[in-house]
């Protein structure tokens, strides 16, 4: 019987023999003629080491043995000593630390140290026994992995009793793991904005780089090269001096730092609130801020540090300032100027400069405000008006014509139209009355009242009387009951001209 060490390769079998065919540790024993005491041994060692099987791909024998006798190396002269691999993987989050500079100043305190290959050999192995996060290395600052939990967390509407589901959005930072958490009514796009607003203000600045997923409210068109980003979403982290960088489609390991935090996140927070009732999201997010801060303080295992010792040496100092104001949500529309040289955004039309009378614009909304650019130029703005259907036109970007019109108000074009007949006030009314707003008729009425500059006044109110009685309404109409005459039949007769009134004598009215 063997009494040294196995070989790799035989370890190697006990383990396949024992996870992948089932058999006991005495048939392992006898097909490999070995004790069933040092099967045990290597099995539990395996265990310990958290190895099944097939092995992880790319371990090599030495990662193996690394793994499944951690303390084998410690039985060296104190000339050799084995690096501090916390203190070793903590430091490479630093800003262009890298392994060789790390191994360098090991072995210029320990000139006999273990070389190169070994150093980078062992560290890597020993990342293998710690947690899937650290198996990525972030520099401290650079970037924050942003997701939404997949558990929700009941609020109630204390006026109806409604029930609704509210989100917790995560944010947990590359080098520390410092995590954020907040509560959020949806997963749209404003309350994925105002999230990332108030992520920025705890953290204290804004990282290089934010890492998110591929939902609609951040990325338009998933794809592996070139994804198409939200340009609301664009326009904050400009704000903010941030880029976006999306994690590939399909490919979890990209955001494994933040698949962790939120499984932590759901552990640590949504679970121990699982029992309460909230009757807001102000309620809600009260409770979890404890929590949060609480799971930040505590120290991780592998580290023997928190993620708030880790953020203030790590990524703190490597942070960007934030801008002197947060920024503000908007939206963006895209909108075709209409012949009146307007755009609409919700349901109320804003003016614009009439040479963009049919150009594509943008618009963009907030709570206050609507502007408009063009080929990137802001080229109007208004306040927001909370009514609907109304009209928002500033002069400036009227024609001169169309100036002048502005001027008129519907008191003052009856008050004219009077003065040439009581017909044409009367036509002009039905006219303003007809269109859903009366300055849409002004154009019309103007029409009319310019007609009386080539006819004579009592035509023109003969012509009117007319378009009444046929139910017309617009200036061609009565131009051509003018041309034709049409109006004769309906000219008021003069006082002395008026005929004889006898019962015997239809009168011309008879006939029409």
């Amino acid at each position: 019987m063997p009494t040294g060490r196995l070989t790799m390769r035989r370890i190697r079998d006990v383990l396949r023999l024992k996870f992948a065919q089932g058999l006991s540790e005495r048939a392992i024993a006898a097909s490999l003629g070995l004790g069933k005491g040092s099967v045990g041994t290597y099995l539990r060692r395996a265990r310990d080491a958290g190895l099944t099987w097939p092995l992880p791909e790319g371990l090599d024998d030495d990662s193996l043995e690394l793994l499944l006798f951690p303390n084998a190396s410690d039985v060296t002269d104190p000339d050799r000593p084995v690096p501090d691999w916390a203190a070793i993987d903590k430091e490479l989050r630093r800003r262009s630390v890298t392994r060789m500079l790390l191994w360098q100043e090991y072995r210029a305190q320990h000139p006999n140290g273990f070389g190169y290959t070994w150093f980078c050999t062992h560290f890597e192995a020993w990342k293998g026994r710690v947690r899937p996060s650290m198996r990525q290395t972030h520099v401290g600052g650079e970037k924050v992995f942003v997701d939404f939990a997949g558990d929700t967390i009941d609020v109630v509407d204390p006026a109806t009793g409604e029930v609704s589901e509210a989100k917790l959005f995560v944010a947990t930072m590359g080098a520390s793991s410092y995590t954020y958490a907040v509560a959020v009514a949806s997963e749209g796009l404003e309350d994925w904005i105002a999230a990332h607003v108030g992520m920025f203000d705890y953290l204290g600045g804004v990282p290089q780089v934010v890492e998110p997923d591929n939902l609609k409210s951040a990325v338009i068109k998933a794809d592996r090269y070139d994804p198409g980003l939200n340009r609301t979403y664009a326009e904050m982290a400009e704000h903010y001096g941030t880029a976006i960088l999306p994690a590939r489609v399909r490919k979890p390991k990209d955001k494994a730092k933040v698949e962790v935090a939120v499984q932590v996140a759901q552990r640590w927070i949504l679970a121990r609130l699982r029992n309460h009732r909230f009757f807001s999201l102000a309620e809600l997010n009260a409770a979890i801020r404890p929590l949060l801060d609480a799971l930040n303080m505590r120290v991780m295992r592998d580290y023997g540090a928190s993620r708030a010792d880790l953020f203030a040496t790590l990524d703190r100092p490597n942070l960007q300032p934030l801008p002197a104001e947060p920024y503000v949500f908007a939206r963006w529309k895209r909108a075709r100027v209409a012949p009146d040289y307007h755009i609409e955004v919700d349901r109320c039309w804003n003016s614009v400069p009439f040479s963009l009378i049919r150009q594509v614009v943008d618009a963009r909304i907030t709570h206050r405000t609507v502007e408009v650019f063009h080929r990137g130029t802001r080229v109007a703005s208004h306040m927001r008006n909370p009514g609907r259907r109304s009209h928002i036109t500033a002069p400036e970007h009227m024609p001169s014509a169309h100036r002048r019109y502005a001027e008129w108000s519907p008191a003052r074009i009856l008050s004219r139209a009077a003065k040439l007949g009581p017909s044409v006030a009367a036509f002009c009314d039905i006219v303003m009355q007809d269109r859903p707003h009366p300055e849409q008729g002004f154009r019309t009425c103007l029409g009319i009242l310019s007609l009386a500059r080539s006819f004579e006044p009592q035509r023109l109110d003969a012509a009117c009387r007319r378009g009444i009685s046929i139910k017309a309404r617009s200036v061609s109409s009565i131009r051509s009951i003018l041309k034709t005459g049409l109006d004769q039949a309906f000219m008021e007769p003069e006082p002395d001209e008026l005929p004889l009134q006898q019962p015997n004598i239809r009168g011309q009215k008879y006939y029409h």
